[in-house]
């Protein structure tokens, strides 16, 4: 039996955290009295922390201490964890589970590829953890997408060679990644953004069990 690594970002891919995010940071930019858009945020996507902070105030042009730079970040994680606390399996984004049920029944190995610090308390609420052989997030990794570190971390850890995973992405950056690691890159969203990926789906309801079966096979 073939033996491949599929690994899964989580945020757009698995749930939509990404609109908590967006609040989360809206309301840190709106009390610094900067402008901050829905455009904007697409360009924190997979970008941690520290970088998007920084982001923000480059746009604002505004600069503060280091000391409150540390309370923003810690005020946006604190209300970011209020979102997700009341998550729960309808957050769930279609056919996930499908697939995820699939790989399983196929005995494929199934990793999570994340820079959020918070993947294994979503997963968790969510009720997927136990789907995941391995996880690999932002407690683990360094450097962000599209640095390959979190998915070659990911691919190691089940034991399978880079050339034989399959990573699922909905950011440009992590398609980049997931390019410089070597494996074949799965875009979910806008086929016009994820230009760089090896295949584009809009959601898992266009991903069929024979296209899988394709990957397992190749």
């Amino acid at each position: 039996m073939n033996r491949k690594g599929f690994i899964f970002d989580l945020d757009g891919v698995i749930v939509d955290t990404a609109k908590y995010h967006f609040l989360a940071w809206q309301n840190l930019a709106n009390e610094l009295g900067i402008p901050f858009t829905e455009e904007q945020n697409e360009q924190l996507k997979g970008v941690s922390r520290v970088k998007s902070l920084e982001k923000i105030l480059e746009w604002g042009n505004t600069s503060i201490s280091e000391d409150q730079f540390q309370k923003l970040m810690n005020d946006k994680n604190e209300e970011y964890l209020a979102y997700i606390a009341t998550m729960d399996e309808s957050e769930i984004l279609p056919d996930v589970p499908r697939v995820l049920d699939f790989l399983c029944s196929k005995n494929q190995p199934i990793a999570l590829g994340s820079a959020s610090k918070n993947a294994r308390i979503i997963l968790e609420k969510v009720g997927l953890y136990s789907k995941f052989d391995t996880i690999v997030d932002g407690t683990n990794v360094t450097k962000a997408k599209p640095d390959p570190e979190v998915f070659i971390l990911g691919a190691s850890q089940l034991g399978v060679p880079n050339k034989q995973c399959i990573v699922f992405e909905d950011s440009l950056a992590g398609i980049q990644a997931a390019n410089n690691a070597g494996m074949i890159s799965i875009g979910i969203g806008d086929k016009n953004v994820l230009t760089e990926a090896n295949y584009v789906f809009a959601d898992f309801t266009q991903i069929h069990q024979d296209f899988i079966n394709q990957l397992i096979n190749s």
